[in-house]
């Protein structure tokens, strides 16, 4: 099973370097090989509205493998249909990420494409990320419209050609994608799950989750994400098609994920507002940590459970007694709680729906 490296903060480009460092990914790279790091800018945003990988994990990135002896590094990508992808490229900062370092950026928009055979049929994908000594998939963790989620499988589709992308759409988004994913098959992924939109792709609601991780199947990776996010398999099919095409393993457990530190080493939770303000008003919040908070926010998002619910969380109630439902460790004092540090979406989820129906 593949191990999954999970970091918590604020610096995206210290815990990237971290996160490389702990699982040793230089050994990914073939002997001259190149590397193409592929960021997710799908729109001309910024990353702190939750839309767009931070400018520091591409930074970090570049570090890393330059450090290690890897001269051969680009960054590449091409934005929605309805966006230039070198105003989104500057809107994020990569302009600077790639001035200071000295490494191009490719806008796919441009690129060459050659046809692949995948699982539904021929697909044209753009001829950098195919010729990839490794392909680095660098995607952010965070809702979408349509498919309801979105993170790495579907981040690869910036590595199409804009018809393609297009074409896509009329075939229904889910198949395509999950074909994609087992014909591209990344073979490093970093996640940015520092501050992703609650449910748009286009930013707008950032839940602060202070979260990193990083591994080498991007259907394990976006299996473990969907359950951060609380969603289950029927809500995003494309994870499980995937699978079936040969992509990657749905598989994961506790046991896989090497946490590189606590939650609680994250700074606490910024006072909400807007739509979080009104999914946590029944909310006793007290010094939580970003990811625990983040997690109750998603649950209660995807279950629009939990509004007559007393609800406690952050470590300010360790210790004591509450009467309601608790979340997190800290809260065991609780009449029931959600145990884990932090617990995943999912598992606050079914609790939620378990007292709604119970």
């Amino acid at each position: 099973m593949a191990k999954i490296y999970q970091i918590y903060g604020q610096d995206a480009h210290e815990m990237t370097l971290k996160l490389l460092a702990a699982a040793d990914v230089i050994r990914l790279v073939p002997p001259d090989g190149s590397v193409a790091l592929k960021p997710n800018l799908v729109i001309a945003g910024t990353p702190e509205s939750g839309a767009t990988t931070h400018a520091g994990v591409l930074g970090g990135c570049i570090e890393y493998f330059r450090d290690h002896g890897v001269s051969d590094i680009s960054v590449i990508e091409g934005s929605w249909v309805g966006d230039e992808t070198m105003r989104a490229m500057c809107r994020a900062g990569y302009d600077k990420v790639c001035q200071k370092y000295g490494v191009p950026f490719f806008d796919l928009k441009k690129d060459k494409v050659r046809p692949v055979k995948t699982a539904i049929g021929s697909i044209d994908i753009c001829e950098r990320a195919l010729n990839a000594g490794l392909l680095v998939d660098l995607p952010v963790l965070k809702g979408h419209c349509q498919t309801v989620m979105t993170c790495a499988l579907k981040n690869l589709k910036g590595c199409l050609p804009d018809r393609e992308k297009r074409r896509f759409h009329a075939l229904g988004l889910q198949k395509p994608i999950a074909a994609l994913g087992a014909a591209l098959k990344p073979r490093l992924i970093v996640v940015d799950s520092i501050c992703g939109d609650l449910d748009f792709e286009e930013g707008g609601t950032p839940v602060q989750t202070n979260r990193m991780y990083l591994g080498t199947d991007a259907v394990q990776l976006d299996a473990y994400g969907r359950s951060l996010m609380g969603l289950n398999p029927e809500e995003v099919p494309y994870i499980e098609l995937a699978e079936r095409f040969g992509g990657g393993s749905t598989r994961w457990s506790p046991e896989d994920i090497i946490e590189l530190n606590k939650p609680s080493d994250a700074a606490s939770y910024p006072k909400p507002h807007g739509t979080v303000a009104s999914l946590t008003r029944n909310v006793h919040e007290n010094q939580a940590c970003s990811a625990c908070f983040a997690a109750l926010v998603r649950a209660l998002h995807a279950t629009r459970c939990g509004q007559g619910e007393e609800i406690y969380i952050g470590q300010g109630w360790q210790g004591k007694q509450l009467e309601g439902l608790g979340i997190g460790k800290c809260c065991r004092g609780a009449a029931q709680c959600v145990m884990g540090c932090p617990p995943t979406a999912e598992a606050i989820a079914k609790v939620l729906e378990a007292r709604r129906w119970g």
